[in-house]
C-alpha cells in the first residue's frame, strides 16, 4: 500500500495516482501533512498555519 514519504501515514491507491508521478508509487505529501506544501517536484515548510 502506498504511504506519505514525508510522514508514513497510508494514502488510498487513488491519491497515490493523482498526486504522484506516473513513476513514483509513494506521494511526498499528504493531506495530514499541515506543516508541508508540495512545490514543483520537492516538499516545503508551508509559509502559513494551514487549518
Amino acid at each position: 500500500m502506498p504511504e506519505c514519504q514525508n510522514c508514513g501515514s497510508f494514502v488510498t491507491r487513488s491519491y497515490a495516482r493523482v498526486f504522484t508521478p506516473n513513476d513514483v508509487e509513494d506521494p511526498r505529501a499528504c493531506p495530514k501533512c499541515e506543516d508541508v506544501v508540495r512545490e514543483g517536484a520537492t516538499v516545503r515548510k508551508a509559509r502559513s498555519k494551514r487549518r
